[in-house]
């Protein structure tokens, strides 16, 4: 697959934020980060990294809707979209782990964890992620440099570096409001950032393990293809 370009590459961010922005998302989404490669400055990019940090759905804030993608509260399942989504989709949850609104604007985003379960990294991963396009994308409840620190915790007492994540990132959108310097840092590589060996020393490690760590991440990166997802809970 061929590299991205930084213009384009930032861009494709521009339209990402504009999504999460603009329409109705599977479940609250709260920040959005880019890390990794495109904030290095380097131009092309083999891979666009991307952070979501989205909030788990407690209560859901949907109107009244039925399994069918209607909203205008004709079905007599409307009371229970869990019920009505597994009849319609055979996908348990909605209305529980992602919003049963959500669900009946955007069906085709609708997307199911193994055990049958809506799972709302793959449903915003559905949403936000064009075709096959060479996007990682990470989504946890935990604000981004939160969830570096767990990371690493949790990569350290498991001995795998791959389940890391790239503490060199740059807030895009929060709460609402996007950072238009951010954006334009990025366009201007202007972002002082250290290698990836370094900015694990910075956290922590000792310069042998955060060498061997920051090899195995690369490692693991450079395996992947296309559009990529993995969610976690903090």
């Amino acid at each position: 697959m061929s590299d991205i370009g930084r213009a384009d590459a930032v861009d494709r961010l521009e339209e990402l934020v504009d999504t999460v922005e603009n329409e109705r998302m599977p479940v609250p989404v709260r920040e959005v980060w880019a890390f990794g490669d495109v904030a290095l400055g380097l131009d092309p990019i083999e891979r666009l990294d991307v952070y979501l940090t989205k909030d788990v759905l407690v209560r859901d804030d949907s109107a009244a809707v039925d399994g069918t993608g209607g909203k205008d509260g004709s079905s007599e399942r409307e009371s229970d979209p869990d019920a009505a989504f597994r009849d319609s989709h055979g996908i348990a949850g909605v209305g529980k782990s992602v919003r049963a609104d959500w669900a009946a604007e955007f069906p085709d985003y609708l997307r199911a964890n193994a055990n049958g379960h809506a799972a709302p990294e793959k449903c915003l991963a559905a949403h936000v992620l064009e075709g096959d396009e060479p996007i990682h994308l990470e989504v946890c409840n935990a604000s981004f440099e939160d969830n570096v620190t767990q990371r690493l915790r949790g990569a350290k007492l498991r001995e795998d570096y791959t389940q890391l994540l790239d503490p060199r990132g740059v807030c895009l959108w929060v709460d609402g409001t996007r950072s238009d310097e951010a954006f334009r840092k990025l366009r201007e590589s202007e972002l002082a950032l250290p290698t990836l060996s370094a900015a694990l020393e910075m956290l922590g490690m000792d310069e042998g393990e955060a060498t061997d760590a920051a090899r195995e991440l690369h490692t693991w990166r450079e395996s992947q293809e296309g559009a990529t997802v993995r969610g976690d809970v903090v």
